[in-house]
């Protein structure tokens, strides 16, 4: 039998790559000879560039860059099996994990280790840059990258701007005569799961500013520096980014990378997958098992999950997904392509417990779906005999 494994991570317990290892550990306790491909997921967010590095033979690389608040940090990006392509995680460089709660400000937090990371990549060869968006501590519309890359944010006296979002407000041109050439002959994309535009009641400032620590003030404050951020870039560079699909990913991050990169907005789920040339593996394929550690609504929405279940759709490949918290009804997911689902939590545990025991209940759950679908494929054998039954010979 040919199994597909392609789980996305359970936040807080396993990464994608480990909650793969356990379905396949609960897949051959039951069938140990199952020909297995296994595709560690990601849709932008966190585990995107072990992800991809780890599915495609790639490798992780340290880099000490600028952190969030102007520190060094070390930051993990990564290099496809292809050798031209380069995976950056946003996070890694100016992420919510990089800033005490008690130091938590949009308006001076910067994505500069970004375009730092973006320049490594550069430097390294690659011809294809994949910026994973998700888990920011910035709000700076992609700044303080464009700022490392070269281009220079001027004031009203010519003088060049701080770093962090609130500085914008003051920007009076750009000047991109700096920006890194190489930048000219490198695809570059922006992956993400949200469609917020940069500005507005939807845009990255009110929707993600608070959860980065703006109060109702900062919010108005870092509205205003965007609304002019998004207003000079069209002047300057002729580039329009204000009402862009997905530009506030990322605290507008998004919106830097077309900016200055000529990068593309894409779904992070759809570009993992097709980046790790999913598809031409489901022609063979009998099962998909997937899963995460919520199934809720969002996968209406671009997450991994749907990626994998409308490829396999298309190829009429069934998709059993594992979730340890289950916030949506059967027919919704079903409509979306998965055939069925699997909770792991067998019966009352506390939240804690259940993340702890995470491994162990995801392997268990595989276990059980894989007998289910050797009795539906009339593929079981039965194991229990009469005691007093006949025995021949």
């Amino acid at each position: 039998m040919n199994i597909i494994i392609a789980p996305d991570s359970f936040k807080g317990s396993l990464t994608a790559l480990e909650a793969a290892d356990a379905i396949e550990q609960g897949v051959r306790d039951v069938l140990p000879d199952a020909e297995i491909v296994k595709f560690p997921l990601a849709d932008g967010g966190e585990g995107t560039c072990e992800a991809m590095v780890l599915a495609s033979d790639g490798r992780l690389l340290r880099e000490e860059v600028t952190g969030p608040l102007g520190e060094p940090v070390e930051a993990t990006w990564g290099i496809l099996g292809d050798d031209v392509t380069a995976v950056i995680e946003m996070a890694q460089a100016a992420g919510m994990g990089l800033v005490p709660p008690d130091r938590r400000d949009p308006l001076v937090t910067t994505t500069y280790g970004v375009g730092e990371l973006i320049k490594v990549a550069l430097e390294a060869g690659c011809t294809r840059v994949i910026v994973g968006l998700g888990g920011s501590a910035t709000n700076d519309g992609g700044a303080g990258m464009a700022q490392a890359l070269g281009a220079k944010l001027l004031g009203p006296g010519g003088e060049e701007l701080a770093r962090g979002g609130g500085a914008l407000a003051d920007l009076e041109r750009i000047d991109a005569a700096g920006l890194d050439p190489r930048l000219e002959n490198v695809q570059v994309y922006a992956a993400t799961d949200v469609t917020n535009p940069l500005v507005g009641p939807q845009g990255a400032s009110a929707v993600y500013g608070p959860q980065k620590g703006a109060s109702p003030e900062m919010v108005e404050a870092l509205e205003r520096a965007l609304e002019r951020w998004a207003q000079v870039i069209q002047r300057d560079l002729g580039v329009e980014v204000r009402d862009l699909s997905g530009a506030g990913a990322a605290g507008g991050l998004a919106a830097g990378l077309v900016a200055f990169c000529g990068a593309e907005i894409r779904s992070g789920a759809s570009l993992v997958l097709r980046m790790l040339r999913f598809e031409e593996f489901l022609a063979s394929a009998d099962v998909i098992f997937t899963g995460e550690g919520r199934l809720d609504r969002q996968i209406e929405f671009g997450k991994a999950i749907s990626g994998v279940a409308l490829l396999a759709e298309k190829h009429e490949v069934p998709v059993v997904a594992f979730t340890g918290q289950l916030e949506v009804e059967p027919d919704k997911l079903a409509a979306r392509g998965v055939s069925g689902v699997v909770p792991i939590v067998p019966g009352p545990l506390s939240l804690e417990e259940a993340m702890s025991r995470a491994d162990e209940l995801l392997q268990a759950a595989a276990e059980r779906a894989m007998r289910l679908l050797l009795v539906g494929r009339g593929l079981a054998e039965p194991r229990w005999q009469d005691p007093d039954a006949e025995v021949a010979g």
